[in-house]
């Protein structure tokens, strides 16, 4: 099971729009490697299309096996992530199918890519604003906490913390502790989550702070994940002397 086969407890094809969409979310940052005509020639590529009704498709997996598995032994790919790939289909008209045969398995077609990039292109405009934080709507955290908390995780160490906030305009993401170096970086991510999931009314921010984040928001646990202790081990006959 990889990544993208925990987020498909049903099939791509079957889910709502929202779990599609976080499958596609998901998609972009996943390193696929995609079928190529051939071998690379230094910095140009080939992909190979497979003609269906729908028009030509290329193949990607998300793991190399996947891909050899497929096509019934070694095939020439390349490595690279899904929002490179849709940009390279967008420009030639073409779709993606993506990790046939498996739980994640997804056929994308052209307008489904077009629609992948554009969500991918948003860029947020930078802003002084004070906020005054509230509690947040209970329909906006049952909408945005869990895949906001997704993307949060994979932030763990560039953030000292992270929070969902009610404002007067509509709600923010508040992020606490970012290096200002890399808050651009962590806005557009953020950006691209919220592109993903349902508008809510007044919009979604994100905002920075060096602030204690205040008590009445929802704040995301950022903690590293611990590994699990080793069962003990049973005890061993004793010693003989």
């Amino acid at each position: 099971m990889t990544a993208l086969d925990d987020l498909a407890p049903v099939p791509f094809h079957d889910a709502d729009a929202p779990q599609r969409a976080r499958m596609l979310s998901r998609l972009a940052d996943t390193e696929l490697v995609v079928a190529l005509r051939a071998e690379p020639a230094g910095d140009t590529i080939e992909l190979r299309m497979f003609p269906l009704d729908g028009g030509p498709v290329a193949l990607a997996c998300d793991a190399e096996d996947r891909l050899a598995g497929f096509l019934g032994g070694p095939v020439a790919y390349g490595a690279m992530p899904g929002r490179v790939v849709a940009g390279l289909l967008k420009s030639q008209g073409a779709g993606l199918l993506v990790n046939p045969g498996h739980p994640s398995e997804m056929l994308l077609d052209a307008a489904m890519l077009d629609w992948l990039v554009g969500a991918l292109s948003v860029v947020p405009q930078a802003t002084d604003a004070r906020l005054r934080p509230t509690a947040p709507a209970p329909a906006v955290v049952q909408a945005l906490a869990q895949p906001l908390a997704e993307r949060l995780g994979d932030m763990r160490g560039l953030i000292a913390g992270a929070a969902l906030a009610g404002t007067e305009e509509g709600h923010a993401v508040l992020i606490a502790g970012a290096d200002p170096a890399h808050q651009p970086a962590i806005a557009k991510a953020l950006a691209e989550a919220l592109a993903f999931l349902p508008p809510q009314p007044g919009g979604v921010d994100v905002s920075f702070t060096d602030a204690v984040l205040p008590p009445a928001v929802l704040q995301f646990d950022l903690a590293v994940p611990r590994e699990p202790a080793p069962a003990p081990r049973p005890k061993g006959p004793p010693n003989l002397r």
